[in-house]
């Protein structure tokens, strides 16, 4: 029996880590079909996002601002299948996009007449959203296909970061793109956005984050509690705006620190790993590297000296 039981919840963890495919129906949503991805304001019923509604139609066609390869592909095939929902009236979600795919994806799509694109991230800020595409008249009603879990624990002396939950609700045996944001909440816990069908496994198997006994249930998206972010913010004179001299600035770290970290894909621009140290920054860029956080790139003004004055924003 035991042997059973350890080769049905492998062949459940299998499953899980699948990409959905376009033929999966979801329960009582006949038209609301989910499809893989190739790669990864205030707050409404439907959770739309902010980002979404942000966006401005100044582009023709495919986007020609995804540098990444991967991206593109991916926002090349979110197009594709959005034509082929609209012309059998039905509505395709994606998983949880990361901001650049989502933005581009959103761009290309507004090109054309027959698609309606809806973006939603569980709240207003959320950066990962999942993406519902389809024949306009194919949206009887916004599609709920985000939920929220809570999960709580005694993390007052053993605290846990991001990380640390991201990579137990991962060793359940999920992909990481049926997640979307992690809402830390120090000593409480946190709050999880996910795709609904994997409620019910995660608040099943998911016991301990790190070394802290936890719970984990289901709670409403108006529920989810959201602070502003904690930030530090800096100024630093620079002769460049390259990345690693931004970077290190930024993260208190040499520069050489700094460009190893970027040969081995640990530093992210917008979300696109970086390979250049040499890549240029501007006003409004965000730059992450793992296990330090985040930067973001504030007002940069030319010095006397023919310098950068750069305003840096470090997330802590």
């Amino acid at each position: 029996m035991a042997l059973a039981g350890s080769a049905s919840r492998l062949l459940l963890r299998r499953t899980l880590q699948a990409p959905v495919g376009i033929t999966h129906k979801f329960p009582r949503r006949r038209t609301l079909l989910s499809f893989p991805l190739i790669a990864p304001p205030s707050y409404s019923a439907a959770g739309i996002c902010q980002l979404a509604q942000a966006i401005k139609s100044d582009v023709d066609g495919l986007p020609k601002g995804v540098g990444d390869k991967d991206a593109f592909e991916a926002v090349k095939h979110i197009v594709e299948v959005a034509r082929r929902a609209s012309s059998r009236r039905e509505v395709l979600h994606t998983d949880f996009l990361m901001p650049p795919i989502l933005k581009e994806s959103m761009l290309a799509l507004e090109k054309l007449s027959d698609i309606q694109a809806v973006a939603q991230g569980g709240y207003p800020q959320a950066e990962r959203c999942r993406l519902s595409v389809g024949h306009p008249q194919s949206f009887t009603s916004d599609p709920d296909v985000v939920a929220a879990l809570s999960i709580t624990g005694k993390f007052a002396f053993q605290p846990c970061s991001h990380g640390d939950f991201l990579g137990a609700i991962l060793g359940t045996g999920i992909a990481r793109e049926k997640l979307g944001d992690i809402i830390l909440q120090g000593e409480e816990g946190a709050q999880v956005l996910i795709v609904p069908e994997l409620v019910d496994f995660v608040t099943s198997a998911l016991d301990k984050v790190g070394n802290v006994p936890v719970t984990c249930k289901k709670i409403p998206l108006l529920s989810l509690e959201i602070a502003p972010p904690r930030t530090k913010t800096f100024k630093t004179v620079e002769a460049s705006l390259r990345l690693d001299a931004l970077a290190s600035a930024g993260f208190k770290m040499s520069r050489t620190k700094l460009v190893d970290l970027i040969r081995n894909g640990d530093v992210r621009v917008n979300w696109i790993t970086a390979t250049k140290s040499n890549t240029n920054i501007k006003s409004g860029d965000i730059i992450s590297v793992s296990g330090k956080g985040r930067l973001k790139i504030g007002e940069i003004n030319s010095t006397k000296k023919g310098k950068f004055a750069v305003e840096l924003i470090r997330y802590i």
